[in-house]
């Protein structure tokens, strides 16, 4: 394949968290134990809100949504690490990884749109629950969703057409355990100025812009929870959106702890194995975090799995 007008290139080598080949078998067995835990976790998720006729409220949809995405996350950088590992190989082809690129940028940015959405659909439920239920309507749950898949389709669409155009002199070495547009970007030898501009921009746009609003309905619904009278009400409206928050604060402290991991020690070493924690653990361990304190949900997986509810 020709990713530029002079340079031909087959593929990239992924260098992966280690090349020390005593540490692959644990670091495969690793993260084949992550990975099987979050795809089971989250499609339990799925199949106890889709099979629950009172968990088809907005909270739950968007839930769901929100594992489907985890799952499919997790699935674009996993298995082809885990493929790697096994087969004692550090080839990922060209088209591999530009595709890889897309759906990663995809599934990144449409968790934080859901995450964003997630915290609205709180903030109307204790702000304004008198007319959560007019506000929050099917119509509006699905566009929200809708709205939330073209903004992250677009934008994972335009940064990999870029990077079909650059040029790469000598064979590249990511080291990373999947392509990272960053990285990718970095190793090209053509000009990359318009590729930094659009990465920054859509930095900005999906993971900064979506911020103030979430902390915009967090502060609303803290300053309407401390209006509440009584301990127990308190509690219950704390309740509803705690898990939320653990993930949205899970999500970005990860994100922002990568960041400053490369900022400051400039290893692109560091940079992967912190990224491990956003890539990896955060979507394994979203379900337990909106199971543990649900009855709802707890409920939904006991009869699925035939245990008797009380």
């Amino acid at each position: 394949m020709e990713p530029g007008n002079d340079t031909q290139i087959s593929g990239f080598l992924l260098l992966g968290l280690s090349e020390e080949p005593e540490l692959q078998p644990l670091i495969f067995g690793l993260f084949l134990s992550m990975y099987l835990i979050t795809v089971c976790g989250n499609l339990l998720l799925i199949l106890a809100v889709s099979s629950d006729s009172h968990l088809h409220t907005p909270m739950y949809f968007f839930l769901a949504n929100l594992s489907f995405v985890d799952t499919c996350f997790t699935s674009t950088t996993v298995p082809k690490m885990l493929w790697n590992i096994q087969t004692h190989s550090k080839v990922i082809r060209y088209d591999g990884c530009i595709t890889q690129m897309y759906f990663f940028l995809l599934f990144t940015g449409l968790g934080d749109f859901l995450l964003t959405v997630m915290a609205y659909d709180r903030f109307v439920a204790i702000c304004h629950p008198l007319h959560y239920t007019v506000i929050m309507n099917p119509q509006l749950c699905g566009l929200l969703v809708l709205v939330s898949w073209i903004i992250s389709v677009l934008n994972s669409l335009l940064q990999s057409l870029m990077a079909l155009h650059l040029s790469f002199c000598t064979e590249v070495e990511i080291p990373h355990f999947f392509c990272d547009l960053n990285q990718v970007v970095g190793h090209a030898c053509s000009d990359k100025f318009l590729n930094d501009i659009v990465m920054y921009f859509a930095t900005v746009l999906l993971g900064v812009v979506p911020l103030p609003g979430i902390l915009y309905s967090y502060s609303k619904i803290v300053s309407s929870i401390c209006r509440i009278s009584s301990a127990q009400g308190k509690y219950k409206a704390f309740s509803t959106c705690a898990s939320h928050l653990s993930v949205v604060s899970l999500f970005y402290c990860t994100s922002l702890g990568v960041y400053l991991s490369s900022a400051v020690t400039q290893s692109s070493h560091a940079s992967a194995v912190a990224s491990v924690m956003y890539t990896v653990v955060t979507p394994m361990l979203n379900p337990f975090i909106y199971s543990l304190r649900n009855r709802d949900i707890k409920r939904a997986l006991k009869r699925i799995i035939g245990v008797p509810v009380s």
